[in-house]
């Protein structure tokens, strides 16, 4: 689903040295990763029970993680799949 109520602007780091004009140029355009393509998720059972486990012994209601994968584009260039494949459950600090 498109929801450009959602979407916000990426913006580059400042530099001392910009090798073009930061200025926006031209209309604007939505970028999403579902506006061209059909995405797929698959993910790991290993993993999922990992990041299940981790969940439910932390104490914080609110964590923070990572979950690593790759991402591909279908042979017919129709969609997309994202292959979860590892849990990384970060550091406090």
């Amino acid at each position: 689903r498109f929801a450009p109520e959602r979407m916000v602007p990426f913006s580059f780091p400042l530099s001392k040295c910009a090798l073009w004009d930061p200025g926006p140029m031209g209309d604007v355009i939505g970028s999403h990763i579902t506006y061209y393509r059909n995405p797929k998720l698959s993910m790991m059972e290993k993993t999922l029970r990992l990041a299940y486990r981790h969940a439910k012994q932390n104490e914080k209601r609110l964590f923070s993680c990572f979950l690593l994968g790759t991402l591909a584009v279908d042979e017919d260039g129709e969609g997309i799949t994202v292959t979860i494949d590892r849990f990384d459950p970060g550091r406090e600090v």
